[in-house]
């Protein structure tokens, strides 16, 4: 600490003193993100209000080469804002205003820590809706979400994040500050460097501020649960309703430990003998939605369900669509430990991929409940297991190396949402190959020189 002393006085005098934490026991909540088994101790926490606020506090960084560990609400799943030794944790969750919403160009412009969820309150109160729903967007931080492009329910229809980021506000490793993208629809300028920043993981810049695109509100939705014996037939039923045509706005999927679990924990009266369950949501035009969903619970029929239910309103819509919500809060009850795992295969792939990893499990002696994102092939396999059993660790470990060598080899990725982090870097060269790869490095290595921001993120 006392190397540091000339730095944490600097520092202190730049902000409030209320807004910087130095003591031990001050740290430990910012010792670790949502993800597990990974925690350090950080030098110190500041609370930046505002761009020039965090500006001023990489300067002082970067001129005693300190390094910055940016973080929001600390929801990640890949270890993405899990501190280093000895850097600053730059926790941006007091820039939470709504700065704009512009109903005659559908944007909003905001600053990084304000949740998520609010965005889409904020939009629906003038008819507007913004889709990306990230499982933590109650909690969750717009700048965290653009920082790892983050997915969730409604991807299959809406897309994920980089759709609606239209510009931003980025503090660059030396302090300076960008401002990239604008509310134009065409702009077609130069290099595409807001996109660089989508999903750069606190790695090239500290986003600030971000400008996003509104849609319409979709006026109807109707909600379906569609019960199998098999996940294979749950499988087919996907592909049928893609190949007619169908895109709906949630086609999600639990496999049968993750029903029991969510039965178990929300008491919604699911059967806990189905290998597979799927959730089925379309939205838009009345008359379209109304037609969507009758075709889809035929398809669903054709392809083997032996149950389907209809939500006849829009409580029992969501106390329907709570099975797929509550899966991961279900799981964690069972085990001290919950492991969200994040892969995506492509859908013709889906089911095999499901059988491996319950076959993996088997071998491995592990339970993993597997749900998530059927219609785009992103799949979560959930560990349940105990950090503290080093010998069971060590068990998930290997399963996690087959499951993602398995992937890669269906020709999948290693994530579809949480961010590469620290938790699957090891993996990001198989995937990529060494040319990509290390185009990846020297765009880092530009941007960033003296690797101040987020060191050994993404790669060492």
């Amino acid at each position: 600490m006392n190397s540091h002393g000339s730095f944490l006085q600097s520092i202190a005098a730049s902000l409030a003193p209320e807004r910087v934490l130095t003591q031990k026991e001050d740290l430990i909540p910012y010792s670790f993100d949502g993800t597990a088994a990974l925690k350090q101790r950080p030098l110190c926490v500041v609370f930046p209000l505002d761009t020039a606020e965090v500006s001023a506090c990489v300067k002082l960084c970067a001129e005693h080469r300190v390094p910055v560990v940016t973080r929001g609400s600390g929801t990640g799943l890949s270890g993405g804002s899990v501190p280093v030794a000895d850097c600053v944790v730059l926790c941006l969750v007091k820039l939470d205003k709504i700065l704009e919403l512009d109903t005659r160009n559908l944007t909003l412009r905001a600053q990084c820590g304000v949740i998520t969820k609010e965005i889409d309150d904020a939009a629906a109160q003038h008819g507007l809706f913004y889709p990306p729903d990230p499982g933590s967007m109650k909690i969750s931080t717009i700048g965290g979400n653009v920082a790892e492009n983050s997915g969730g329910l409604r991807g299959l229809k809406y897309g994920v994040t980089r759709d609606y980021v239209m510009g931003m506000t980025v503090v660059l490793p030396d302090g300076c500050v960008a401002t990239l993208g604008n509310k134009c629809v065409k702009d077609v300028a130069g290099y595409s460097l807001k996109d660089l920043f989508i999903g750069s993981e606190g790695t090239l810049g500290i986003i600030t501020e971000v400008l996003l695109k509104l849609l319409p509100r979709p006026v109807a939705r109707r909600t379906m649960l569609a019960l199998y014996d098999s996940m294979e037939a749950a499988a087919r039923t996907v592909s049928a309703i893609i190949a007619a045509r169908i895109i709906p706005c949630t086609l999600e999927f639990l496999d049968r430990m993750t029903v029991g679990c969510v039965e178990s924990y929300a008491k919604i009266g699911l059967p806990t003998d189905v290998e597979a369950l799927l959730l089925m949501e379309t939205d838009g035009h009345p008359a379209a939605v109304d037609d969507e969903a009758a075709q889809m619970v035929e398809i669903a029929r054709q392809n083997g369900a032996r149950e389907i239910k209809m939500a006849s309103d829009e409580a029992e819509g969501a106390r329907l669509a709570s099975a797929r919500r509550n899966a991961f809060s279900a799981l964690a009850r069972v085990k001290p430990t919950t492991i969200l795992e994040d892969v995506t295969v492509p859908r013709s792939e889906l089911a095999t991929m499901v059988k491996f990893i319950a076959e993996t499990a088997a071998r491995h002696r592990l339970q993993i409940g597997t749900f998530g994102h059927m219609g785009d092939g992103n799949l979560h396999p959930t560990f349940l297991t105990n950090e503290r059993d080093h010998e069971e660790m060590v068990r998930v470990e290997l399963a996690l190396e087959e499951i993602v060598g398995h992937t890669i080899a269906l020709g999948g990725t290693i994530t579809g949402e949480h961010g590469v982090g620290l938790a699957k870097k090891m993996f990001l060269r198989q995937q990529l190959g060494d040319a990509s790869f290390e185009l990846l490095r020297l765009v880092k290595n530009a941007i960033d020189p003296t690797a101040i921001l987020n060191p050994g993120k993404i790669f060492d």
